[in-house]
């Protein structure tokens, strides 16, 4: 592919932004076209880069049309709402075009797996955004983890107390049947992580949550929102590893609002956003008591740093997480290399979001194998 890369966004709210003024900064990439059936967001989707003037369509399908038949765009970004991605992508993939696609994949299992049917055999590639991964601190703990710092890992716990949702055009992130469910739209970032650390898939899921706080006094056309705010989630992995999610959306007064922990049997790990903390430390050998070491909660034997990769030109809304991940799927196109993130890893996370929210309906485990298809597992 030529230095140059012409992109297409689909979809111009705030993250459609994000995504704009990441290739901005990022630079050899130019937006040529962006579509959004709400003028607004279109606009100022134009406006943003002095030099760019991006053709504006209403639909989809009117971009994607102009992409095939005039070689518009080299490569696809689809950041519209949840409950859009499935009818998108499934014109976006009738096409030859590359695609980075944001999470959550999809809301529904059905409409997952249909994308899955239709991808086969496309040679462009589809990558899933799970920026999370790409955050300097947490691709730093990955790289720890997976070079046995801590050991063989039987513990990841990642913590997200934060503030409420953020508005969004038409509210639409206000209801389940748009978003998936919090455990879908907010949480399979880290569903995703949890996977790509402990090198494992999800074998069962059991999650207590509800609403409990937050949008209980909002009214859209009588309709109350139903997106939950808090939950606890556990999953358990195939070796016995297993993992926990505490979300908490009406605890803004945090400090580090996204704490990520991994614990093996020589160590712990320890990520703290948006502080950009790194925490190592490894086990005395308690196993022999003459060497025993200082108890915890000390502190005494632990490294503390902070970790930034200065190459990052727009820090953005995500510790500089989307500009990197934007890197990596530029060099992909350049290469002719396959997704990091393929659509199948995509709708795994979605799965266990899905199973989580089951789980809460039902108060009973949900095994993986009752949400995914068994060559998924």
């Amino acid at each position: 592919m030529k230095q140059l890369i012409r992109y297409g966004i689909i979809g111009c709210g705030s993250m459609g932004r994000e995504h704009l003024l990441n290739l901005h900064a990022m630079g050899g990439a130019v937006v040529t076209a962006v579509a959004d059936p709400h003028g607004p967001s279109r606009d100022a989707a134009a406006a943003m880069v002095d030099g760019w003037r991006p053709r504006l369509f209403e639909r989809h399908e009117d971009l994607l049309a102009a992409c095939e038949g005039g070689g518009l765009c080299d490569a696809l970004i689809v950041a519209s709402p949840n409950h859009t991605h499935a009818a998108v992508l499934r014109d976006a993939l009738g096409t030859k075009l590359p695609i980075l696609a944001e999470k959550p994949l999809v809301t529904t299992m059905a409409d997952g797996l249909d994308l899955l049917q239709r991808a086969e055999g496309r040679s462009a590639i589809t990558w899933v955004a799970q920026e999370y991964r790409y955050m300097p601190p947490v691709a730093e703990l990955v790289r720890l983890a997976h070079a046995g710092e801590a050991g063989r890992i039987h513990q990841v716990a990642i913590r997200e107390h934060r503030e409420p949702f953020y508005p969004k055009v038409g509210d639409w992130n206000r209801f389940s049947a748009n978003t998936g469910g919090t455990l879908v739209e907010k949480c399979c970032h880290y569903f995703n992580l949890m996977e790509f650390i402990l090198g494992e898939r999800a074998q069962r899921v059991y999650a207590s949550g509800g609403q409990r706080v937050n949008h209980l006094d909002e009214r859209y056309d009588g309709r109350t929102p139903d997106i939950l705010d808090s939950a606890f989630v556990v999953v358990d992995y195939p070796s016995g590893a297993r993992a926990m999610l505490d979300l908490c959306m009406f605890a803004e007064g945090s400090m580090d609002n996204e704490h990520i922990t991994v614990v093996g049997d020589a160590g712990k790990l320890e990520s703290l956003l948006p502080s950009l903390t790194l925490r190592v430390s490894r086990r005395a050998d308690w196993g022999r008591r003459e060497a025993w070491g200082q108890p915890s909660g000390t502190g005494r034997g632990v490294e503390v740093r902070r970790v930034w990769d200065t190459n990052i030109r727009y820090a953005g809304h995500h510790f500089g997480a989307s500009y990197i991940e934007h890197q990596r799927f530029a060099a992909a196109l350049r290469a002719g290399a396959p997704a990091e993130i393929g659509l199948a890893e995509g709708l795994r996370a979605v799965a266990v979001g899905l199973a989580a929210h089951r789980s809460i309906d039902t108060g009973l485990p949900v095994m993986m194998g009752d949400v995914l298809p068994k060559e998924m597992l």
